[in-house]
């Protein structure tokens, strides 16, 4: 299969933001591709803020980070000076962003690390703020092939399904056959996150039927 992680051979410090935390939970074992993966780990401290409500503590985001940041699997780091312009800049105004998002980017911005960061306008905000730099997704750090080879390939496969499904994980358009193929159709349609679900759906639904009829389901 195509490799699905960005970040293969790419040893840069990453940066994370809210909603990759939230998907990282949801897929069971991101405690586990956290630790595989050879990156440094760092997360904004208003990002653990954003963790710290009622929500979060019922579903259980607010303890799971707690406990990276405990077994020191991730860094929190505040921002300084320069970060919190950035910062200012990405909560005021048109296209702002919220706290997490506009955190890890203004971290991203003022270091060395690439922010990972799913949601279509903070990418878009990152392109433009980080020359050079494309930003990761959660995908790059579940399908990252260290964090792959420490998981019987049904575990893998079960921790995409499960950030997809439960996390409502965001992908790129172009892993999304590679994704599909991984999962197959039934599965796939349980994912209503997934680019062009509404068209592709058809598609999956057919197949379904496909195989229901000649008995290859």
């Amino acid at each position: 299969m195509t490799c699905l992680s960005s970040l293969k051979d790419d040893p840069t410090p990453l940066v994370l933001d809210t909603s990759v935390l939230i998907n990282l939970h949801a897929c069971c074992y991101g405690e586990r591709i956290l630790r595989a993966i050879p990156n440094e780990v760092f997360v904004p401290a208003m990002v653990v803020a954003e963790l710290d409500h009622e929500t979060s503590h019922a579903n259980g985001d607010s303890v799971f980070i707690q406990n990276l940041i405990s077994q020191q699997i991730v860094k929190v780091m505040e921002l300084d000076e320069n970060a919190y312009q950035i910062y200012e800049h990405l909560v005021c105004g048109p296209g702002s962003l919220d706290d997490g998002e506009a955190a890890a980017l203004a971290l991203a911005a003022s270091t060395i690390a690439l922010p990972v960061i799913d949601e279509r306008k903070g990418r878009t905000r990152a392109k433009a703020l980080i020359s050079g730099k494309v930003p990761a997704w959660s995908l790059d750090l579940i399908a990252h092939p260290v964090a792959q080879a420490s998981l019987p390939k049904a575990v893998f496969i079960d921790a995409v399904h499960l950030a997809l499904r439960d996390g409502r994980m965001r992908i790129d358009e172009k892993s999304c056959d590679a994704i599909v193929a991984l999962l197959g159709p039934k599965r796939a349609l349980e994912c209503s996150c997934l680019p062009g679900y509404k068209v592709r759906r058809i598609g999956w639904m057919r197949e379904l039927g496909h195989r229901a009829a000649t008995g290859n389901e």
